[in-house]
């Protein structure tokens, strides 16, 4: 009931997740994403302890496959599982446990990987993939959000031939700093994904307000004084 799209971008070193599901809450229990280390992003079946345990083998220096390998082996339900992990040097891999149920799927490429489950078919996948790399020179936050609406353009998700809505929808991206640079959600909406947008498109306009309240918190103007300027 999930797809996802992770990467490293190749220009900036930026890491994100891109996400959007049936479920409410999406995001909220993951953990997906550690600054200057890495992604993991577990969805079907999803067990917490997964992408804690990868974000700390990636930390010490472990490439994605082995740590993948190791998820498996510590995981007797690892057939239900499904995960994506990229390191900071734009490593990928995935993994769909034969378990998971139809259909589902993941496609990994030299600094991303893309996958989903309970999707209306393989053609979701490959759209969400041609939204991520439709414009490389577009900033990165977007090109992960075209790649969840490419999924959504290719069908979305599906129960037994009838489409499932997307519910709610998560966009992380983080940077050489300790915290998140980007971090919005949405939950229990009709279109989560157009209202993701909008919320990104809102978000960037005071980004830089931020930054300034973070750096020069002496010289900050109220909110509502800058907001008044928008």
């Amino acid at each position: 009931m999930t797809y996802s799209i992770i990467a490293r971008c190749p220009k900036t070193g930026r890491l994100g997740v891109g996400t959007t599901t049936f479920s409410i809450a999406c995001g909220r229990r993951n953990e997906s994403v550690r600054p200057t280390v890495g992604i993991s992003k577990s969805q079907a079946m999803y067990i917490r302890a997964h992408d804690p345990r990868a974000l700390n083998l990636l930390e010490q220096g472990f490439l994605p496959r082995h740590v993948m390998d190791v998820q498996g082996a510590n995981d007797p339900d690892w057939a239900y599982r499904q995960t994506g992990i990229v390191d900071r040097e734009g490593n990928a891999v995935a993994h769909t446990g034969d378990k998971v149920g139809k259909y589902c799927g993941h496609k990994v490429g030299a600094y991303y990987a893309a996958f989903g489950n309970g999707l209306a078919g393989p053609q979701v996948v490959e759209g969400i993939v041609a939204g991520f790399l439709a414009d490389p020179d577009a900033p990165f936050e977007y090109r992960l959000l075209a790649g969840v609406e490419g999924g959504e353009k290719a069908g979305g998700q599906a129960t037994d031939g009838r489409r499932r809505p997307s519910r709610s929808a998560w966009l992380c991206v983080t940077n050489h700093l300790t915290f998140r640079e980007i971090d919005l959600r949405v939950d229990l909406h009709a279109d989560p994904l157009a209202e993701l947008r909008r919320l990104l498109d809102e978000y960037l306009r005071y980004q830089a307000y931020y930054e300034k309240q973070r750096l020069d918190p002496e010289s900050a103007v109220e909110e509502e004084d800058f907001v008044a300027t928008l």
